[in-house]
């Protein structure tokens, strides 16, 4: 396809299973060069933990970065913990932050990079018991146009997406067999998507072919919210 004829090397996180594993295969596919750290190597549930790799890694350059780890915790309000609310927002967003923090700046200096933030639908509307993990990944979308704003005279293209339902480990974790039933009903193609459809979405936008799309959040849920 040719599609990634300029970034020769991608970094992303949560690449173990599901979305990222996904994205993984997709970009290899295009013969770049992953850099996808384990949770034992990236610590993304701790600031320091992160700050550390990052300096032990301080000759990494990606031309591409995928924020693509998250974490649900699902709790009514009233019993979210401040551990739990804290660990959401810090693997959710605020490890995303510190890798753009980082990254971005290289990939300025080279004129050229790509980022993709995955957030989610939830990122847009929500469900009880999702307060933290909407809130993070709505920070997220917001922290995606401001890093877009001030990376775009570099060529640095950023842009979110926000997946619905995927055939995951994770949505199966959360959701009993009829809730999956009923939000495939609730979608306009009745279905879950699969991850390398997800993947196909993220490999376009990290490449050289998009050109022009930058600080969206583009919903990928198979017609979840448009209801």
């Amino acid at each position: 396809m040719g599609a990634l004829k300029v970034a020769k090397q991608a970094f992303i996180t949560g690449a173990s299973r599901g979305i990222g594993q996904a994205i993984v295969k997709r970009l290899q596919a295009e013969g770049l060069e992953v850099i996808a750290p384990s949770r034992e190597e990236l610590d993304l549930s701790s600031l320091a933990a992160v700050r550390c790799y990052l300096d032990a890694h301080s000759g990494l350059k990606p031309d591409i970065l995928i924020n693509n780890a998250g974490e649900n915790i699902i709790n009514p309000i009233q019993k979210i913990t401040m551990n739990d609310w804290e660990r959401m927002f810090t693997i959710n967003l605020s490890s995303a932050f510190l890798l753009l923090q980082t990254f971005a700046p290289r990939m300025a200096e080279k004129g050229w990079g790509r980022i993709i933030n995955v957030s989610s639908c939830y990122g847009l509307v929500s469900r009880a018991g999702r307060a933290a993990y909407s809130a993070s990944k709505a920070g997220l979308l917001g922290l995606t146009r401001t890093v877009a704003i001030e990376f775009g005279p570099h060529n640095v293209l950023v842009n979110a997406i926000c997946p619905g339902f995927v055939e995951t480990d994770l949505t199966r974790k959360n959701n009993t067999e009829d809730q999956l039933k009923v939000l495939c009903e609730q979608t306009a193609l009745k279905r879950l998507a699969s991850p390398a459809e997800i993947a196909e979405f993220v490999g376009f936008l990290a490449s050289d072919q998009n050109t022009f799309i930058t600080g969206q959040s583009l919903t990928i849920d198979g017609g979840f919210t448009i209801q």
